[in-house]
């Protein structure tokens, strides 16, 4: 059985789903980053970096092995698991992990500096504008990519279980108040987002930890 330490932000939703896309049975512990419970010790031994999601394995021969980080968590998955999700085909698996790193560089991160400021310093425009440019940058890097391949890296996979909780995120609310009419003339990737949010695991993962 695999404990998931998480909580309801895109970064926690990115473990739930890859868990429920898996099939893997599962225990959520709710890790409530308001009250600032990802500092508590106990929570730090699983993940230094105080931060949401982590996981343990424990249907493993002897001791646990926790994991933190969603990219090392998702990899950590499909390979326990053998999943398709991650391909072992040296071409296809290099395709899902430069994708799966472009989220966690880029996406992950730009947008998390757009709702950082857009709930908390609206009025710094040369801020906002910066992290909403760049954003819409790597929208468009994907939008392109999109228009040759139905998923990030031609069959769905990690990359796509990574990129898509960010994209439902709060990115839906900050796109039509600062930037009106640029999410409608992303065709592909607005196919590719009602593609994904339409899997039922998807679904099921994006409500935890409910």
């Amino acid at each position: 059985m695999i404990d998931l330490y998480t909580w309801s932000t895109p970064n926690g939703r990115k473990a739930s789903v890859g868990l429920e896309e898996m099939s893997i049975p599962y225990t959520v512990h709710p890790v409530n980053i308001g009250q600032r419970e990802q500092f508590e010790p106990a929570f730090l031994k699983i993940s230094p970096n105080n931060r949401i999601p982590a996981i343990v394995d424990n249907d493993v021969e002897g001791s646990a092995i926790s994991v933190f980080e969603t990219g090392a968590i998702l990899i950590y998955l499909a390979e326990k698991t053998g999943s398709a999700l991650l391909p072992t085909e040296p071409a296809r698996r290099a395709d899902v992990l430069q994708w799966l790193m472009w989220q966690m560089g880029g996406v992950g991160p730009m947008f998390g500096q757009v709702t950082h400021f857009a709930l908390n310093a609206p009025d710094n425009t040369t801020a906002l504008d910066r992290y909403m440019d760049e954003s819409l940058r790597l929208m468009g890097v994907l939008d392109r990519n999109l228009a040759e391949r139905p998923y990030m890296a031609g069959d769905y996979s990690i990359a796509d279980i990574a990129t898509y909780p960010w994209l439902a995120g709060k990115m839906q609310d900050w796109l039509p108040k600062f930037r009106p009419g640029q999410w409608d003339e992303m065709v592909n990737l607005r196919r590719w987002y009602d593609s994904v949010g339409a899997r039922p695991a998807v679904q099921k993962g994006m409500a935890v930890p409910g």
